[in-house]
């Protein structure tokens, strides 16, 4: 079975929108993209592996706005992402046409219509699915228990406003991290792992009689 992989640059408060440029995504009117361009990493070469494997190739899953986005950036600047033209993208969305996205100037496009869909790709044959930004459909995927692995690379700011990574309605789960990079300026580039149920229990308090 394949895993989904969530990979999300995300701030102090969990918002996750336009990360990259101020016209990334100005939905509602938001005022902060661009939000990662001052943190640069210093130059730190496990951060830069760190990223390096984040970025390799593999099959995309992606929400219809951060879809769209990729659309029109990506296949104009493909020598940036080695690989991403002919990886696999799966946009999942209830408003676009099958003709519109198979047909997209972004190759190896395929649209599904629903969480249930995406069970069903995640059962099938292939690479690991990677998901960036899509917070509606990050949510849905996490309140189906479908999320194997989460990273994070979280900013030192916070921003008070925009589409955040978690909401309320997400299967309890517990994860474990398995790599973790603090860049130079303080940025936490952190990998979890799905590692079951959540365990209780009282602080300070002993097991033995």
């Amino acid at each position: 079975m394949r895993k989904v992989v969530v990979q999300e640059f995300m701030s102090l408060d969990g918002v996750i929108q336009a990360p990259g440029a101020r016209d990334e995504d100005p939905g509602d009117g938001y005022p902060y993209g661009g939000w990662t361009a001052p943190y640069t990493g210093g130059g730190d070469p496990r951060a830069r592996e760190f990223m390096v494997t984040n970025m390799a190739p593999a099959d995309l899953l992606l929400g219809r706005k951060t879809f769209e986005i990729f659309e029109a950036y990506w296949p104009d600047h493909a020598e940036n992402w080695p690989g991403i033209l002919d990886v696999n993208k799966y946009v999942v969305s209830t408003t676009l046409e099958g003709d519109r996205v198979a047909g997209s100037r972004w190759p190896n496009c395929r649209l599904l219509r629903s969480v249930d869909d995406v069970e069903a790709v995640k059962r099938s044959a292939g690479s690991d699915l990677k998901v960036w930004g899509s917070s509606v459909l990050v949510r849905s995927l996490l309140e189906r228990g479908l999320v194997d692995e989460l990273v994070l690379m979280t900013y030192p700011v916070v921003l008070g406003t925009g589409k955040k990574l978690f909401g309320d309605g997400a299967e309890a789960a517990a994860f474990t991290l398995t790599d973790s990079v603090v860049t130079p300026d303080g940025v936490f580039l952190a990998r979890y792992a799905r590692s079951g149920e959540v365990r209780t229990g009282t602080v300070g308090a002993s097991d033995t009689p």
